[in-house]
């Protein structure tokens, strides 16, 4: 029953985070990148904290008492891993179309088990190598080279997937060692806020009646993706394995592109759809040969 929960959990937030790339693209028609993002992350920060401290209070304080410092790192490193991720995808979104920026991003699927290879040594199933070759040709036809800002678009994203695969490692590391997913998405939606301001402050402009003219897209944004959906995806990496997870996440892309066709109009073409299949094949071939792999062994 909880398993079957956190996949549900896992579906639900895949579908917050595929359908907010309509609210971070529109949402920054009066705002800059950052100033969505600072505005975002601390509104689902405000939604997360009653409920990590009416939930988690007590667990938390007793916890963090007993190893308050590799907390604080690794909160750090998942808030970092937060916000370069948030913040490439959404300054790329002001460059190309939300089915690019949704499916690059799941280029992070992939990338976690190589990033393990490199940092952990740990072995590394041969399905990656074919995965990553149709998540590249995929990445070729979705482009559209011709056009040097959409080209620039999609490279930032590619460079956001990293991020977020550093984040879902980090996240997967932090869970295991603190039972506080409430807590731990408070306290990195509060990073990912103040850095975002950070940056904002000294490069865009704070003005409260643009940041208003833009408040359905910050609160969708905000309270379920930035708050709810992040909540969703600790809870689910508590429960089922990297391997489901990911690929039940790898459908953000779907979503998005769905969503972008019905509400932006946002229409691929023939290649671009082909592209999106490719992305989708090879990051599901690295989620399921190693699966199948190891039903069959443990039936011979």
């Amino acid at each position: 029953m909880t398993r079957t929960i956190s996949l549900l959990s896992a579906l639900l937030c895949t579908f917050i985070w595929g359908t907010t790339f309509i609210a971070q693209d529109t949402g920054m028609d009066d705002i800059g990148p950052f100033t969505f993002n600072s505005v975002r992350f601390f509104v689902g920060f405000l939604a997360i904290l009653p409920f990590a401290f009416y939930f988690e209070y007590g667990k938390a304080k007793l916890e963090l008492s007993l190893d308050l410092k590799t907390f604080s790192f690794f909160s750090f490193l998942i808030g970092s891993s937060l916000f370069l991720g948030s913040a490439l995808q959404q300054v790329a979104l002001l460059y190309t179309d939300v089915a690019n920026a949704a499916f690059f991003t799941i280029f992070y699927v992939p990338l976690v088990p190589i990033i393990i290879f490199l940092f952990v040594k740990k072995s590394i199933h041969w399905s990656i190598w074919p995965s990553v070759t149709l998540c590249l040709v995929g990445g070729y036809l979705l482009t559209n080279f011709y056009d040097a800002t959409i080209r620039l678009g999609d490279g930032l994203v590619i460079l956001g997937a990293f991020f977020w695969s550093t984040h879902i490692i980090f996240v997967g590391i932090i869970i295991k060692k603190f039972n506080l997913p409430l807590t731990i998405g408070a306290v990195q939606t509060l990073i990912v806020a103040f850095f975002s301001f950070i940056v904002g402050f000294f490069y865009e402009e704070f003005i409260l009646q643009n940041i208003m003219n833009e408040i359905d897209s910050i609160l969708y944004a905000g309270i379920l993706s930035g708050g709810i959906a992040f909540v969703l995806q600790i809870y689910a990496q508590q429960n089922i394995t990297p391997a489901p997870a990911a690929i039940i996440f790898s459908l953000e892309g779907v979503f998005a592109t769905i969503a972008a066709w019905f509400l932006l109009d946002q229409i691929l073409g023939v290649s671009n759809v082909w592209g999106c299949i490719f992305i989708l094949g090879g990051v599901l071939l690295s989620q399921l040969l190693p699966i199948l792999k190891k039903k069959s062994n443990n039936i011979l």
